[in-house]
């Protein structure tokens, strides 16, 4: 893990920030002064002090006021505030200019606390990780790939590289297969049963609502054989344990979003479904599987289907084969080619016709009657 180097410039060796303080004359010190006054000398241009003149007195060291100013611009101090570096004195404006380290994020001079990390300093607030923008400054940090991660950060990184799960307690990659809990994934031995207080395993299951169950007992975690004992059904689809709405279909318990069509596989919620060897159909996907070819338009039919002389019927293509007209499936009609023919359609055909259709018709009646019914 990188290391990174906190300190207040104002603290550092950096340079000494001061106030300029002047010399006053009370009467009582005035002979001590004017004694001492001929040894007094300005410590920048060396010249002597005369009576009367103001001293500014520095850190011990005395100056003439006009003598008194910063070492690179040569302007009085702003308020009698400088900062010292080396021996020498500088207004704010220059000292930032020629020696507070620059932000590495916004570029601005730093006066304070200064961040030494990645090769670059950084003001507190500035110095965050590279994916959530969380700030380092009292937290540490990871150098990823030339980033500055928090730890949560990397581990999710590293997990990802990994294709794995990041326990959101302990923060480590999970290796094996994770639990989860409350939305979160976490390794399962962090937890424990909450009814026989054994160790848990990723087969661990979580109960959030049931009937009968205290406030307290919602949201717990059960070992596999604690929650079989709470008889909570188990989803057919997931194997994870239904709280809220249950769907009973071919023999199991769904969660409702669960219940889906095998084809299409959009759930049901609700709507008529239809079996085929133990599995759930849609109405559309149903019919174009198993559905019956309608012997008019020969394709599948979708909706009420209409069974009449061994063969399948759409609803509305289901009429007289003289005459078009419609019939429903309790409509008198008459087989005539294998097709159907309205009773008076039927009626105009000529006599001997009739006759023979009929004729015809009862030998396959009687045919039917005597042959024998195969054995299953």
């Amino acid at each position: 893990m990188e290391r990174q180097l906190s300190l207040h410039i104002e603290e550092s060796s950096l340079f000494s920030r001061r106030k300029k303080s002047y010399t006053t004359r009370h009467e009582d010190q005035w002979e001590n002064i004017n004694l001492a006054l001929g040894t007094m000398l300005c410590s920048r241009c060396g010249e002597g002090f005369e009576e009367q003149e103001k001293i500014v007195n520095s850190n011990g060291e005395l100056w003439h006021p006009q003598c008194f100013v910063c070492a690179q611009c040569f302007r009085p101090f702003p308020d009698g505030t400088f900062y010292e570096f080396d021996g020498r004195k500088y207004c704010e404006h220059d000292f930032h200019v020629l020696f507070a380290p620059c932000c590495g994020r916004c570029g601005e001079f730093i006066i304070g606390r200064v961040i030494k990390a990645m090769n670059a300093s950084w003001h507190p607030k500035c110095f965050q990780c590279n994916m959530c923008s969380k700030e380092l400054a009292d937290l540490g940090f990871i150098k990823n790939q030339g980033r500055a991660l928090c730890h949560d950060c990397n581990a999710k990184v590293k997990a990802a590289g990994l294709g794995k799960y990041v326990c959101h307690k302990c923060h480590g990659v999970i290796d094996d297969k994770p639990l989860r809990f409350r939305g979160e994934v976490y390794h399962p031995y962090h937890f424990n049963c909450s009814a026989c207080g054994i160790e848990l395993n990723s087969d661990a299951r979580e109960v959030k609502s049931r009937p009968g169950y205290a406030a307290n007992d919602m949201n717990q975690l059960y070992c596999l054989r604690c929650h079989d004992k709470m008889g909570i059904p188990i989803c057919g689809a997931c194997r994870r344990p239904i709280e809220e709405r249950v769907v009973t279909a071919l023999g199991k318990h769904w969660h409702v979003e669960h219940f889906v069509c095998a084809k299409c596989e959009k759930p049901f919620l609700g709507h008529r479904h239809y079996e085929k060897k133990g599995l759930a159909y849609c109405e559309t996907h149903y019919h174009q599987l198993f559905g019956n070819l309608c012997f008019i338009c020969n394709q599948v039919i979708i909706g009420d289907v209409v069974t009449a002389l061994n063969k399948a019927w759409c609803e509305h293509h289901f009429a007289c084969s003289v005459c078009d007209q419609r019939l429903s499936p309790k409509s008198k009609f008459y087989e005539f080619d294998s097709k159907p023919v309205c009773k008076k359609c039927y009626e105009k055909f000529p006599v001997e016709l009739r006759k023979r259709l009929k004729k015809m018709h009862e030998q396959a009646a009687q045919k039917a009657i005597s042959s024998p019914t195969p054995n299953p």
